[in-house]
């Protein structure tokens, strides 16, 4: 295909990545420049933008991720709806950084995640994995006129993966040390850790998700106040708490912490059924909501160190924190008390974006696929096998 000869041949390439995360509160979008590929792969971001959902778009999506809601019709509008709004922040991104988007050489969209199966269950006579992500390429392909990569999580579940966590491998091209062991912990709605032990090769990587990130905090902010945040702006509403150590101890109880990795959680586990559970739980033992909400942020950190201490034998020199929950004072010193041990800080420390990481990650996947580099990290997922992941729709 001449297009596509045409796009590898080129020294550099500009890309946009996309990402919207189980927080379900909008598009992350990175615009990059890339030159190379595998190992050789260098990076450079132009600009980043994030465009909020509107509160009607968040609570569909929310709805629909709650798995009993909607049908085949609601995911067919959503899916075209979704495709829209991520070619929206496409376009807004490149506004930002003043290139027009017919510049734009191609774009890596993980989409939104609306059900995900990691374990096998039997299904019409059958075994299987699965996931869903939604938020139609063609759209976006079609807006931009340029080739789109999308749905990446399919390719290491059929290799008999869990299809998640994906950003290891670009951390591991990005990140790795022949000197010291380094430990990055995404807390996004789901918290995930990747190990990049010193001097580590690929087939050393691994990574798991550690528990809930932001979700349970953001769903307890919201009921304390009455819908009018959506997040725990700053920790402010935790910090007016206690954490309540019985609480917290019920809390550590639960079995996914106990499970060996490769493994991965979301929105199926601890959304609004597990935050009822909580609430119910607390509620009983006389904790109010706001000191439930300062032991569910303790938990996050403490469903950190549980996944260093039990599961990652290479103990990391510092642990990199990004997304959202690194913006929350109260869960950094948490999680600098839970791991005194070990050097914790912000990817702002580096000098890097913790905002725009995961858009640029899906950036550098896409790359990957347009060259035809396996860029699942087995590793992490427990696939089979290196594969390439992503769709490209031309």
């Amino acid at each position: 295909m001449k297009q596509w000869e045409a796009l590898t041949a080129r020294p550099a390439r500009l890309g946009i990545g996309l990402m919207s995360g189980t927080s379900a509160d909008g598009v992350d979008a990175a615009l990059v420049r890339l030159e190379g590929c595998g190992t050789s792969t260098r990076v450079r971001q132009l600009a980043f933008a994030f465009l909020p959902f509107e509160a009607e778009v968040r609570a569909r999506i929310l709805q629909v991720a709650s798995g009993d809601f909607g049908g085949a019709a609601e995911l067919c509008r959503l899916n075209f709806r979704l495709g829209a709004l991520l070619a929206d922040a496409c376009e807004a991104v490149c506004r930002q950084a003043g290139i027009s988007p017919d510049r734009i050489d191609f774009v890596g969209s993980h989409g939104q995640t609306v059900w995900h199966i990691p374990e096998p269950e039997e299904y019409l006579g059958d075994t299987q994995r699965s996931t869903l992500q939604i938020g139609e390429a063609s759209v976006i392909a079609e807006r931009m006129g340029c080739p789109v990569v999308s749905d990446f999580r399919v390719r290491d579940m059929a290799a008999g993966g869990l299809g998640a966590p994906l950003v290891p491998y670009t951390e591991y091209l990005l990140y790795r040390s022949e000197t010291e062991t380094v430990a990055l912990q995404n807390i996004g709605g789901i918290g995930n850790i990747t190990m990049l032990p010193a001097g580590c090769r690929l087939e050393d990587v691994y990574a798991f998700d550690t528990g809930p990130g932001n979700m349970v905090m953001d769903a307890l902010a919201f009921r304390i106040t009455g819908g009018t945040q959506t997040y725990d702006d700053g920790g402010r509403l935790a910090a007016a708490g206690r954490v309540d150590p019985a609480l917290l101890a019920w809390m550590l109880r639960d079995d996914y912490l106990q499970r060996r990795p490769p493994k991965t959680t979301g929105r199926e586990r601890y959304g609004a059924a597990y935050v009822d559970r909580l609430c119910a739980e607390a509620a009983g033992r006389g904790v109010s909501l706001a000191d439930t909400l300062a032991t569910a942020t303790r938990f996050t950190a403490e469903c950190v160190r549980r996944a260093v201490e039990d599961w990652c034998p290479d103990r990391p020199t510092h642990l990199i924190v990004g997304g959202g929950g690194s913006r929350n004072p109260v869960l950094m010193e948490h999680l600098r008390q839970a791991l005194p041990g070990c050097r914790v800080v912000t990817n702002e420390d580096l000098g890097l974006d913790s905002d725009s990481k995961e858009a640029v990650a899906f950036a550098i996947l896409a790359n990957e696929a347009l060259f035809g580099v396996c860029n699942n990290a087995p590793g992490a997922t427990g696939a089979r096998h290196p594969v390439v992941m992503g769709k490209i729709t031309w």
